[in-house]
């Protein structure tokens, strides 16, 4: 049977303030994070020699490059997508190295975009939605692989509250009213590609509960493509029987491909569009990468060259 992720009665801040302050701390922190090292020592301001006299030198420090981790996929829209979302991430942030290496499926593949960076130092974010085997296993392992590098590695994009507001613009986008007088009869499938890891699977359904909480209390029920059940068609006869006869897909996917595809094809009514350069999606990539600098995460959310953590 499937797990309905309701909502529960508790004080909170509305998500459009906390987006906000996110976004407010993300500026903040980006001013600062130029003069921060990887170790976490900060770095000289701009050193100056001999004033403005001929043969004066400048010298300056460069933020660590954001290499985004996509997945990589068949579908051509993937890439387009992605290339669109870290244009915005560029935007936000002018100056900032924004790079990107594929897992697989698509160039450049990853171990080619760090080779790309010789002796730098970077931040990998993954362009992922929780936990799971590329999170633990590849991108490390592609970090292991470039030594040379100093390298970081954040954690995926979700849960976070930031995904949430993408995901509510994604409904409101598709038809979803944005004042619900009556959601008796409403709910949500959330749409996940899926995994056998346990922790990608607490992810997702943290993520149905604040995107339910997010929707006034709405039943919003995980789903799954691929590894895991319920499936997106078992999820929505599931909820038929229950009485929830308007359901929405939400695709949590952050680009186009084959299941986000095969999982709006399985929608009775409303699907949503993939994540994709969402806003918010620009804004979540740049709060995690200044995470992953300043160290403000859980130990199992990252893991650098010197010492690979494993997830809790």
């Amino acid at each position: 049977m499937t797990e309905s992720a309701s909502a529960q009665p508790r004080e909170s801040l509305p998500l459009d303030s906390t987006a906000q302050l996110l976004t407010r701390i993300t500026a903040q922190l980006g001013a600062q994070l130029s003069h921060v090292s990887l170790n976490g020592t900060r770095r000289p301001m701009h050193h100056r020699t001999g004033g403005s006299a001929p043969g004066s030198a400048t010298t300056i420090t460069r933020a660590p490059a954001l290499v985004a981790v996509a997945h990589g996929s068949r579908d051509p829209q993937a890439l387009r997508t992605v290339m669109k979302l870290l244009d915005r991430v560029r935007e936000l942030r002018p100056g900032l190295d924004v790079r990107l290496g594929h897992i697989e499926l698509n160039e450049p593949l990853l171990p080619a975009a760090l080779s790309g960076l010789g002796s730098g130092d970077a931040v990998l974010v993954p362009l992922l939605l929780g936990r799971g085997h590329h999170v633990k296993r590849d991108i490390p392992a592609a970090v292991a692989a470039a030594p040379a590098l100093r390298a970081t590695i954040a954690a995926p994009l979700g849960p976070h509250p930031l995904l949430v507001e993408a995901l509510y613009g994604r409904l409101v986008e598709a038809g979803w009213p944005a004042e619900q007088a009556d959601s008796r009869g409403s709910a949500v499938v959330l749409a996940a590609a899926g995994s056998r890891d346990p922790d990608s699977a607490a992810d997702t359904r943290r993520t149905a509960r604040m995107l339910s909480e997010r929707l006034g209390g709405v039943p919003v029920v995980p789903a799954y493509a691929s590894a895991t059940t319920p499936t997106v068609p078992v999820a929505v006869r599931a909820l038929a029987a229950r009485g929830r006869h308007r359901v929405a897909v939400a695709s949590y996917f952050t680009a186009p491909g084959r299941f986000a595809t095969a999982a709006a094809a399985a929608a009775p009514g409303t699907a949503t569009a993939p994540l994709g350069a969402h806003p918010a999606m620009a804004r979540l990539l740049l709060c995690r990468y200044d995470q992953a600098l300043t160290g403000a995460l859980p130990a199992h959310e990252v893991a650098t060259n010197d010492h690979l953590l494993a997830s809790a």
